[in-house]
């Protein structure tokens, strides 16, 4: 029997890069899409509550698309538990179009995704693509994405573990060095509201802000990315910090 492979994103069902995901996904075994009906970037791992989610299935011939009324980890949990015809061997979320690397991964709908899966027990896997055009190169990226792929189908990843994928513009970066697995480097969004002021008089604010990251360690996914390479990040939906906790034990009482 081939392999299940359960797809999900943020930017939607009818995304560009989650359609070229499930066709290189149709390589490996049978594939089932479950997506947001509508754009759910910045979800995190947050899930609907007080709403009912709807499922609509989307007429296809290569593959099974679902268009679900909810998140990206929504459509992960529904996707597993109900609209998959048996349990997945892999979840992939992606590819997005944008960066997911360094402090992005907290907000990110895509790893919210895979990372809902890591907390099912499946293997998963968040790929981005730095450029948001939807008609970004990715092709240069292929060869690696069908290596991180079927490593994670026929060698398995570490338990209770999502890949964090990110790939460079490859406009600017067509000739890919290689891969490196990891650290997210350590920096942050500031200036993240800029006031403006509406027909009316009245004060709104919309989200902008600078990324801003001065970790220059060469064991980071920026300097990667920066450098011509496909970053790959290990994550664990486990926030706990040992060595805190040994740090905090005249607490205990």
């Amino acid at each position: 029997m081939k392999p299940l492979i359960l797809i999900s994103n943020d930017d939607g069902y009818q995304a560009p890069g989650i359609n070229n995901l499930a066709h290189l996904a149709c390589d490996f075994g049978e594939v089932v899409v479950v997506a947001p009906h509508t754009n759910a970037s910045a979800k995190s791992h947050s899930l609907t509550v007080g709403t009912p989610l709807r499922a609509v299935k989307v007429p296809y011939r290569a593959y099974t698309i679902y268009s679900v009324t909810g998140t990206p980890a929504d459509c992960v949990k529904l996707g597993i538990e109900y609209l998959c015809p048996r349990k997945p061997d892999l979840v992939l979320s992606g590819i997005n179009h944008g960066s997911n690397a360094s402090i992005n991964v907290l907000y990110s709908g895509t790893m919210g995704a895979a990372l809902e899966a890591t907390i099912c027990n499946y293997p998963s896997i968040g790929f981005s693509l730095l450029s948001h055009q939807d008609d970004a190169m990715w092709e240069p990226a292929i060869p690696f994405m069908r290596k991180i792929i079927d490593y994670a189908l026929n060698q398995g990843l570490p338990s209770n573990i999502s890949l964090n994928v990110n790939i460079p513009i490859l406009e600017k970066t067509p000739h890919l060095k290689g891969m490196r697995v990891c650290r997210a480097s350590k920096a942050e969004w500031t200036n993240s509201f800029e006031k403006r002021v509406d027909p009316y008089g009245r004060d709104y604010y919309w989200l902008t802000g600078k990324f801003n990251c001065d970790d220059n360690g060469e064991d980071t996914d920026q300097w990667a990315l920066n450098n011509g390479y496909i970053s790959i990040v290990p994550c664990r939906p486990d926030f706990s910090d040992s060595d805190a906790i040994k740090q905090l034990q005249s607490l205990n009482q």
